[in-house]
C-alpha cells in the first residue's frame, strides 16, 4: 500500500510566469508588489518551461545573496536561465560571473586591483574628456540624433576602451562591434561576425601587450596572469569579453534611463542644475529607482534555504530580484518616488555578497560625469519624439533604451 504524500510536502505550484514586464521604465513590474505582499518568495515558470523561485523583499534578497549555500554555477541543471541557448552557451563558456569559488574568487582577485576607488578616481580626467568630446560631436549635428548612439553607448564604449587600453584608432570599430553584438535586432550571423571581430582585435592587442605592456587592465592581465601561466589565452578573452559586455551595456542603460527620467521630470533636472553637489546622491537614487540589472542574481540552492519570506528547497533555482528589493516599502519609504535627499540609501543595484558588481566604482563615476556634463552643457536638451515613441529593451537581461531621438 502506497502512503500518500502530504500536500504540505509537495513543492508549491508555480503561480506566475517570469520574467514580468515593466509598465513604467523607472519602476519594477507592478506584479512585484503583489507577489511581495502575498508570497514574497514565490514559485515561477521561466520561458524554458522550467520552474524556479523569485525573492522580492529586500531582507530576503540580501540574505539570499550572502548565503554560502547558493551557487552561481550555470552548469547546474536547475540554473534559472531565460533560454536554453543561454544555459548551453553559458555552461560551455563558463563566464566568471556564472561560477563559484574557487574559480570565481580567482578571477575576481585578478580584476580587483584595476577597479578600486583610487583607480576609478584616477580615471576622472579621461572620462570627463570623453564626455566633452561626445557633446561637441553631438552639438555639431544639425538635426535630431539618437541619444544612445551619440552619447550613452559612445560614452560607455569609450570608457571601456580607456580602461582596457584599446588604442584610439580602434575606437570606431570597437563601438560598431559592441553596438551590433548588444542589439536585439542583430541577426545570429551579424552577432557572430561582430564577436569574431571583437575577439580578433583583443587577441592582437594581447600579443602587442606581451611585448609592450602599458598602464591598463589588459596589460595587467597579460603581464601578471597570462605570461606566468595563471590564465589561459581563452580564459583571458572570456574575462575581457565579460568586462566589455557588462560595463558597456549597464552604463549605456543607466545613462540613457537616467537622462530620460530627468527629461520627463524637469523639476528634478532643475534641482540638479541649481545644486550640483546633489549629484552623487542623485546617482545613487537613480541606480535604486531604475535597477536595470534586476534579474542578474540567478542562483541555485545547494541546500534547503530558509529565508524570512519562505523556503527554497535544495536543488531549485532562485532569482533575487534587485528591483523588488530596491522598491521594498519596508526599507524605502514611498519607493516609487525619486528623492535625491533620501537618507541611508542602502540600495542593491550592484547586487550583494561575493558576486557584487566589481565595476561599481567606475560605473558611479561614469554615470555622474555623463549626467553632470549633459546638464551643464546642453540645458535645452529635449526629446525629439513623443515619449510614447521611445523604444525600450523589455526582454533584455539589462533593461534599457533601444532608441531615443533628442534635440536641443
Amino acid at each position: 500500500m502506497t502512503t500518500p504524500v502530504p500536500e504540505s510536502a509537495l513543492p508549491a505550484a508555480a503561480s506566475h510566469d517570469f520574467p514580468m514586464r515593466r509598465t513604467c521604465p523607472f519602476a519594477p513590474p507592478q506584479q512585484y508588489a503583489e507577489v511581495r505582499a502575498d508570497e514574497p518568495v514565490a514559485r515561477v515558470t521561466l520561458p524554458t518551461g522550467k520552474e524556479a523561485w523569485i525573492a522580492t523583499r529586500y531582507e530576503d534578497v540580501r540574505a539570499l545573496l550572502a548565503d554560502p549555500r547558493i551557487s552561481a554555477d550555470i552548469r547546474e541543471a536547475s540554473f534559472p536561465a531565460f533560454s536554453q541557448a543561454e544555459h548551453e552557451i553559458g555552461a560551455k563558456l563558463r563566464p566568471f560571473l556564472r561560477t563559484d569559488a574557487p574559480d570565481h574568487t580567482r578571477y575576481r582577485k585578478m580584476l580587483q586591483p584595476e577597479f578600486t576607488l583610487r583607480k576609478a578616481r584616477a580615471m576622472r580626467p579621461a572620462i570627463q574628456a570623453i564626455a566633452d568630446d561626445l557633446i561637441d560631436d553631438m552639438l555639431a549635428q544639425t538635426g535630431p540624433v539618437d541619444f544612445i548612439t551619440y552619447y550613452a553607448n559612445a560614452m560607455s564604449t569609450s570608457v571601456i576602451c580607456v580602461l582596457l587600453g584599446i588604442p584610439a584608432e580602434n575606437l570606431e570599430f570597437f563601438r560598431d562591434v559592441t553596438r551590433v553584438s548588444g542589439s536585439r535586432t542583430s541577426t545570429q550571423d551579424e552577432m557572430a561576425a561582430a564577436l569574431g571581430g571583437l575577439f580578433k582585435l583583443i587577441s592582437e592587442l594581447v600579443e602587442r601587450r606581451r611585448a609592450e605592456p602599458g598602464d591598463d587592465l589588459l596589460s595587467q592581465l597579460v603581464t601578471d596572469h597570462l605570461i606566468p601561466g595563471h590564465l589561459t589565452h581563452d580564459e583571458l578573452l572570456s574575462v575581457i569579453g565579460i568586462t566589455i559586455n557588462g560595463g558597456r551595456v549597464s552604463s549605456t542603460s543607466m545613462i540613457a534611463l537616467s537622462t530620460l527620467l530627468l527629461l520627463e521630470r524637469p523639476e528634478l533636472m532643475a534641482e540638479l542644475r541649481d545644486d550640483p553637489d546633489l549629484l552623487p546622491a542623485a546617482v545613487e537614487e537613480l541606480l535604486r529607482v531604475t535597477s536595470i540589472s534586476d534579474a542578474l542574481p540567478a542562483r541555485v540552492a545547494t541546500a534547503d534555504i530558509d529565508l524570512p519570506g519562505g523556503t527554497v528547497p535544495a536543488g531549485d533555482g532562485i532569482i533575487g530580484l534587485l528591483a523588488g528589493a530596491n522598491h521594498d516599502p519596508a526599507v524605502f519609504a514611498d519607493p516609487e518616488r525619486v528623492d535625491f535627499h533620501r537618507a541611508d540609501n542602502r540600495h542593491m543595484a550592484f547586487g550583494h555578497g561575493p558576486h557584487q558588481c566589481i565595476g561599481q566604482n567606475v560605473a558611479r563615476l561614469e554615470v555622474g560625469i555623463a549626467l553632470e556634463t549633459l546638464i551643464r552643457r546642453v540645458p535645452t536638451l529635449r526629446l525629439a519624439v513623443p515619449y510614447g515613441e521611445i523604444e525600450f529593451m523589455p526582454d533584455a537581461h539589462t533593461f534599457g533604451v533601444e532608441r531615443m531621438p533628442v534635440t536641443w
